[in-house]
Formats: C-alpha cells, sequence, structure tokens
C-alpha cells in the first residue's frame, strides 16, 4: 500500500470513528495535521502522532527513522500557520520547532512513552525535529 493510500484510509477511519484508529495507531494520541504544500501552494493533511504539552500539540517529524524530514515539516516551515483535526474538533494552530535541551526533553519525553521514537532516532542520523502547534488567538 503507497502512503497516499495508507494516510488516506487512516484519515477516513480517524473522521468515522472521532479520531480513534487501529492498527499501528490503535490507542495512540493522533491529530490529523493540515499544511499547505512549500512549493505546491496545495492543501495536505496528514495523520500523525501528537504528545500534549499544557496548551501545545507537539508533532515529531520522525517520519519512521528516514533519513529526510517528512514534507508536512517543509510545509510547516514555508506555511506555519496550519490547522489540525483532533478527536472531532478542529483548531487552528501556529507553528514553531522546538530547539535544543527543551527539544532534547520533549522528544525523550515521547520516547519513553512510545519506545518506536527512540527507534527513528537510533535509525537516523538527523535530528528528529519537534514540532509545537499552539491554538492561533491563545
Amino acid at each position: 500500500m503507497s502512503e497516499d493510500d495508507f494516510n488516506a484510509r487512516t484519515i477516513a477511519e480517524f473522521r468515522a470513528n472521532h479520531g480513534q484508529v487501529g492498527g499501528g495507531f490503535a490507542g495512540a494520541p493522533l491529530l490529523l495535521l493540515h499544511t499547505v504544500g512549500a512549493r505546491s501552494g496545495e492543501p495536505r493533511v496528514n495523520p500523525a502522532m501528537y504528545l500534549k504539552d499544557g496548551e501545545r500539540y507537539l508533532v515529531f517529524a520522525s517520519k519512521a527513522g528516514a533519513d529526510s524530514n517528512p514534507a508536512w515539516y517543509h510545509n510547516l516551515k514555508a506555511h506555519p500557520d496550519a490547522r489540525i483535526e483532533v478527536g472531532d474538533e478542529t483548531v487552528d494552530v501556529h507553528a514553531e520547532e522546538i530547539t535544543g535541551p527543551d527539544r532534547d526533553r520533549l522528544y525523550q519525553r515521547q520516547a519513553s512513552l512510545y519506545p518506536g521514537f527512540a527507534d527513528y532516532q537510533s535509525e537516523t542520523t538527523r535530528t528528529i525535529p519537534v514540532v509545537a502547534l499552539t491554538a492561533r488567538g491563545a
């Protein structure tokens, strides 16, 4: 199954089940990230695991440990105002990358909750970005 097919199925299941999906995401906190393509300008939607941090939603540009960042990361860098779906709620957000010791602490927290994230970081030489999504107007 292609990544596009996987994403389309996950998105449909998310919306049909109030933000809950099965498979590899079963029981995991998942949101749908709406971005604008960095080069194309086209709207994009990607499922992503998140970690709630106060009022922020943290997403991790792991791309399952690949040596390149996912397209949605580049989209957020180019167009940081985005939208997320969490459960049945839609929230307009602003994206900001977290770096340095704060990034390390938050990534470690995610990896301790979901050990696959530790594996992803060990599989690549890049530092996996952590992006905070904060409600606009909050």
